[in-house]
């Protein structure tokens, strides 16, 4: 039982359990002594007499209690123990992390994050050197994988090891994934602008009935499967969290934006280009809506997603500067998204990470590879089929609402992560790729939004086909939405929108796939 002590001001107090005191009947009186502060020493002396002292030692962020008798204590309860207890608050300092440990731990998450940053750089350039058609970031993804399982079956400790050392890189990433959704977002007013109205209403249809058709496929395939194998389920993986966003980090953000705001109005060229200048406010203001966004209540989110907000942030930043400077919103815009790699504007650091996001697929497959393996015959099955069904019905919905070819390519991939459905595009002429991304997006908030509804209306139970059927049809955005209230899903949520995107992108990379695309298209 926990026992809480009492202690005088400025005095450590405990929460313990101590085989003498099996109720708070026994407990007489719990007292620090003066005369012992020095040492820590707190004498207890229970209902029956017997006197015991303990000896408060700090250690981390626990604290222990030496137990050691006193003179006149029955001799049959003699006996030396190690008490390990919580403290209730005295000593404020082992609290907060020393300087020398948040040091130690920016540099290695700097470190870790570089080494994917370059991997996925290095990769893209000699890919793109070799004229080979094929993502780069999913070769690096495979290798990742590849290494982490030869080291499983070699070395565990090895690759437990590795996982530890990218374990902050990872967690930077899952923390601010959707950041790197919003920049096709935030371009939207220039991707639509030269869309005729009739194609931007059948547009919408596909999203919306698309994603519905998706979610049914997926989740009916992996209950029938699931009936046939009848695996017994297991607890996964521990899934780590990343840290919720601080109020200095608000202000942080907030200095940043206020600050390059006047310097971008008062010295356009600061930086050399306008893209530069403006990069660190648009940027500022981009981050500052994700954060307000992700603190807004969470029946708010539901029709006011923190992807939405962010998004809004940065178009309310872009118009501010555009009517102060006599600009204009559209060439404001521009600077924010320039895909130039000599003159990046705020969207393309941002969307550099993409390819990143893709090589830390292989650490979440990898910490979830006993449940990929319990569980393949479902996993499998349920991805592979919504995958070829997604391509297909998008293509077949394009021909039959008469929607334009380019456009139709444009929003193939629609239920594929941006990062890899930009990939996909890029094996087909013509295609949009901003459209791509914002329908990409736009596709994600609809089953962020109504996907948790969607599923109890259908009468989906299982967790398996619940987390499933949510990232195949609306990738991270509903992975985030579904996981956040129902964490068992998350698991299987995470494998199913890795290998939406790694299948996805397979079968676009074999010619005859992408002719039967195009023939269905017509």
């Amino acid at each position: 039982m926990a026992l809480a002590l009492a202690i005088p001001t400025k005095s450590p107090s405990f929460t313990f359990n101590h085989p003498l005191l099996n109720s708070s009947r026994n407990v007489k009186s719990a007292l620090l002594r003066p005369s012992l502060i020095a040492s820590n020493d707190v004498t207890f002396q229970c209902s029956k007499n017997c006197i015991f002292k303990e000896t408060y030692v700090p250690f981390a962020k626990k604290h222990v209690l030496h137990h050691r008798l006193l003179p006149g204590e029955p001799h049959a309860h003699h006996s030396s123990r190690i008490i390990r207890v919580k403290s209730a608050g005295s000593n404020a300092g082992a609290t907060s992390p020393p300087l020398q440990n948040v040091v130690v731990g920016l540099l290695h998450l700097g470190i870790s994050l570089g080494i994917i940053l370059a991997m996925d750089k290095l990769l893209k350039k000699a890919f793109v050197t070799a004229a080979i058609k094929f993502p780069s970031a999913l070769f690096g993804m495979f290798c990742v994988f590849t290494i982490l399982m030869t080291l499983d079956s070699i070395v565990p400790a090895a690759a437990t090891g590795l996982m530890n050392f990218f374990e902050p890189a990872f967690l930077f990433i899952q923390r601010w994934l959707p950041l790197f959704y919003v920049p096709s977002l935030v371009v939207l007013p220039l991707a639509v602008k030269d869309i005729p109205a009739a194609s931007g209403v059948k547009i919408c249809f596909i999203i919306v009935g698309g994603w519905l058709a998706s979610l049914c496929v997926a989740g009916y395939t992996a209950i029938a499967v699931r009936k046939l194998v009848n695996t017994e389920m297991t607890p996964a993986e521990p899934m780590s969290k990343p840290s919720p966003f601080s109020t200095t980090e608000v202000w942080a953000w907030t200095g940043i934006f206020l600050a390059s705001f006047a310097g971008a109005y008062f010295y356009p060229d600061a930086l050399g280009t306008s893209a530069r200048t403006c990069l660190p406010f648009l940027l500022s203001s981009t981050v500052l809506g994700y954060i307000v966004g992700s603190g807004l209540p969470s029946g708010l989110k539901k029709v006011f997603h923190p992807i939405i907000c962010c998004a809004l942030s940065a178009d309310l930043a872009a118009f501010a500067f555009g009517y102060l400077s006599k600009s204009g919103l559209d060439p404001v815009l521009g600077h924010y998204l320039t895909k130039a790699a000599s003159n990046p504007g705020a969207g393309d650091i941002l969307m550099g990470f993409l390819g990143s996001v893709i090589i830390s697929f292989a650490f979440s497959m990898f910490k979830q590879r006993k449940l990929v393996k319990r569980h393949a015959a479902e996993i499998f099955t349920s991805v592979i089929l919504s995958t070829i069904f997604s391509l297909y019905s998008t293509a077949l919905f394009g021909r039959l609402v008469g929607l334009e070819t380019d456009l139709t390519i444009s929003v193939l991939p629609r239920c594929i992560t941006v990062a890899l459905a930009l990939s996909i595009v890029s094996f087909f002429d013509g295609a949009n790729t901003s459209l791509t991304a914002a329908v990409v997006v736009l596709t994600g908030l609809v089953g962020a939004n109504f996907v948790q509804a969607a599923l109890d209306k259908l009468g989906f139970r299982d967790p398996i086909a619940r987390g499933i059927a949510t990232a195949s049809s609306a990738h991270g955005l509903g992975t985030a939405a579904l996981s956040a209230k129902e964490p068992e899903a998350l698991p299987f949520c995470a494998i199913a929108y890795a290998l939406t995107g790694i299948f996805g992108s397979l079968f676009c990379s074999i010619p005859a796939v992408r002719q039967s695309l195009l023939a269905v298209i017509g």
